[in-house]
């Protein structure tokens, strides 16, 4: 079974409005190159680093327009869209870092709160507390699919392999890895960590990524990636410019891998070693 995927690479600004804006004409790009199912990067609906000017524009994601207008897109071009993560509020002063995949009747068919949260200081001077604000998920989350099982996740949870072995132990052929990732990072890790992710579980990795500075005076990486089971690079945006990849999935070549290296099926369970002496 072939899936044309497309990764969309966007600079998404401070606003819902501004943000649709900007990533609108990049989906419609994508479907019109023929893709089935089109990832967008995480927080595609705003960026925006100020606590309190963030607090001021967060909505439930029933009533953000991003959101509300992108599931109208995607019932509008017969397309399944994940939105690699929409901040979202929660309520009771609480935020979600959320993936949602949407189907192409523009239905809700799953959804994923981030469950490792950014709380860094990079060598760089860049300091990040994610949870000051987010509320981290609590499970792994699976998406069926017309192509079979969908594992979702955000951005620095790929430092986390055990997250990743569970969704392929669970039955996951490709996994999304939607990002936002700083310049210092994704210079030193991004396409790794990525790459050993998809090798480790014999797994198609999809990671559509936030590029360049933004209006709240971030810097983000780009270079969004598909990568299939083997390890090999399939297609990349080279840069940070806002665009879109489109690749087709030889979904037959997960299996194909995991008899070629059965690394799940000869994993073992083992005693952890005993903590250090103090």
């Amino acid at each position: 079974m072939t899936l044309r995927v497309a990764l969309v690479q966007t600079r998404t600004p401070a606003t819902q409005a501004a943000a649709l804006a900007e990533i609108e004409p990049l989906i419609r790009q994508a479907a019109s190159q023929g893709a089935e199912l089109i990832l967008t990067p995480e927080g595609s609906n705003l960026l925006q680093r100020s606590r309190a000017e963030i607090a001021k524009v967060l909505q439930p994601p029933e009533t953000d327009p991003f959101v509300v207008a992108v599931r109208a897109l995607a019932t509008e071009l017969k397309v399944w869209i994940l939105i690699g993560s929409a901040l979202v509020a929660k309520g009771e002063g609480k935020a979600a870092n959320r993936a949602m995949l949407i189907a192409s009747d523009g239905q809700v068919v799953q959804t994923y709160d981030k469950v490792h949260m950014f709380d860094v200081d990079l060598p760089s001077g860049e300091r990040y507390r994610e949870s000051s604000l987010y509320e981290p998920g609590e499970a792994a989350r699976l998406a069926q699919t017309p192509w079979g099982l969908l594992g979702l996740t955000i951005c620095y949870d790929m430092r986390f392999p055990h997250l990743y072995r569970a969704l392929a132990k669970a039955g996951a052929s490709i996994i999304a890895v939607p990002a936002a990732f700083t310049r210092p990072t994704g210079e030193a890790h991004w396409e790794v960590l990525l790459r050993a992710r998809a090798i480790e579980n014999g797994v198609f990795v999809l990671a559509p990524a936030q590029g360049g500075r933004h209006e709240d005076g971030r810097a983000t990486w780009g270079h969004s990636i598909a990568i299939d089971p083997w390890g090999r690079v399939l297609a990349e945006i080279k840069g940070d410019e806002p665009g879109v990849v489109v690749v087709d999935l030889d979904l037959d070549a997960v299996a194909q891998t995991r008899q070629a290296i059965p690394s799940l099926a000869n994993e073992r369970a083992f005693a952890a070693p005993p903590e250090a002496a103090s």
